[in-house]
């Protein structure tokens, strides 16, 4: 057995080399990709019915109390679930103070274009913008 192998061993194994886990980030852009068209129509009713300009997506994969539940990972047999919030809801919650919601405008992308996504995961969460398919 050489350094490499001794180093990656944990107690519970045999001594093989353990594979490197997977980033949630790959199966949530599966998901996305997969739920692109529902998001996109979702963003457009909000925009539409005046409810926010600036839709947001949650994605999880255990429990969040923001926003309107639209896409059930465990009814769909995804890994992720997908709610829809607006950037009012995140300024009312304090999850965006009110100092920070103009600088938040200012690299908020254009919503016919892209999701506007709050990925939580258990380390933390963070927005990321991924945009629509081409058709």
């Amino acid at each position: 057995m050489d350094r490499e192998e001794l180093l990656s061993a944990t107690p519970e194994d045999d001594g093989a080399p353990q594979k490197k886990q997977e980033s949630p980030l790959v199966s949530l852009e599966k998901d996305l990709e997969l739920y692109t068209d529902a998001i996109k129509e979702v963003a457009i009713e909000i925009m539409v019915e005046g409810i926010s300009a600036h839709p947001i997506f949650i994605a999880h994969q255990h429990e969040v109390n923001i926003g309107e539940l639209i896409l059930n990972k465990e009814e769909l047999n995804t890994n992720w679930t997908i709610q829809a919030s607006t950037l009012e809801e995140f300024v009312e919650k304090g999850i965006i103070s009110k100092e920070k919601k103009e600088p938040f405008l200012k690299v908020y992308k254009k919503p016919e274009d892209f999701m506007c996504v709050f990925v939580v995961v258990p380390e933390g969460a963070n927005f990321i913008y991924y945009p629509y398919k081409k058709r």
